[in-house]
């Protein structure tokens, strides 16, 4: 009796102890981000003030920016650019995911195994090439030049490869004696049973293409053509101490995140869980 009296102490002190420890891991988190709100509220004489409240909240600070820079088309830039390749990474890593998993060609094997080596191959040295390939096409300072590293990942074919080989291939196979084409196979029985992973696939794709910065950066000449991370960048060098502005400016930029994360919350937790899985 006394045995499982102490177990039942023990478990709940080591309990308590994990809650703590994440309740401290959450606050140093979201402290600095609420920060960056608030001061965003704050007149500039108020910044350096050790108050964490603003004493007089106003809004001025979001219309200097949105005055002083082309918050806007920034934004319009980065909605293109994250939509459109996740759109495109969406579709052609999932059809070339199903291809490799579910039918037999010769040389297969040797093409996944390129496939995953350029994961391999760090970022960075792929920019000269990039670049180089741009300027001789005319790609810089478009839509098109932003986007083209992205369309396809090496990673996103990887994970629908393995979660289309849970694909029962029988289903597929009564659907090809039912007079089912090749694609409606990929489009109507395959896609739909892989939702998940595809969800995963394309909330992490956005976020990233949302946030990217060393491509845009070197691809974009124009400030039209910036993307929102290269304009905040850009606008934090030319507004020097005013934190107030800044601060406004990296708000509006992440409130598209945080939609993303409440309306989909519960996919990004299943898709952390499922990118360590084998379909």
């Amino acid at each position: 009796m006394a045995t499982v009296r102490q177990f039942t102490v023990s478990r709940r002190l080591r309990e308590t102890v994990i809650y703590l420890a994440l309740l401290i891991g959450g606050l140093a988190m979201i402290v600095p981000f609420a920060w960056m709100i608030l001061t965003s509220f704050k007149p500039g004489p108020e910044i350096f003030k050790n108050q964490f409240l603003p004493q007089a909240p106003t809004l001025s600070n979001y219309a200097s920016v949105l005055r002083k820079v082309p918050f806007a088309r920034w934004y319009l830039n980065s909605l293109i650019v994250a939509s459109a390749v996740t759109l495109s990474v969406a579709f052609f890593d999932s059809l070339v995911g199903y291809t490799l998993a579910k039918y037999q060609f010769r040389g297969k094997n040797v093409i996944f195994i390129f496939i995953l080596s350029t994961l391999m191959v760090p970022t960075e040295m792929l920019i000269i090439p990039w670049f180089i390939m741009s300027n001789n096409l005319n790609w810089v300072d478009t839509y098109w030049g932003i986007m083209f590293p992205g369309v396809m990942t090496a990673f996103g074919i990887f994970l629908m490869k393995q979660f289309m080989e849970g694909v029962p291939s029988e289903l597929l196979d009564a659907a090809r004696i039912d007079g089912v084409s090749e694609f409606g196979l990929f489009w109507r029985i395959a896609l739909p049973l892989v939702k998940p992973a595809l969800a995963a696939l394309c909330i992490f794709n956005f976020l990233g293409n949302w946030n990217a910065f060393l491509w845009p950066v070197i691809i974009t000449e124009k400030m039209n053509m910036r993307t929102l991370p290269v304009g905040l960048a850009f606008f934090s060098g030319e507004a020097g101490s005013s934190w107030e502005l800044i601060m406004a400016g990296a708000t509006m930029a992440t409130i598209p995140v945080l939609i993303v994360f409440l309306i989909f919350q519960r996919q990004i937790i299943k898709g952390i869980a499922l990118t360590g899985l084998k379909g």
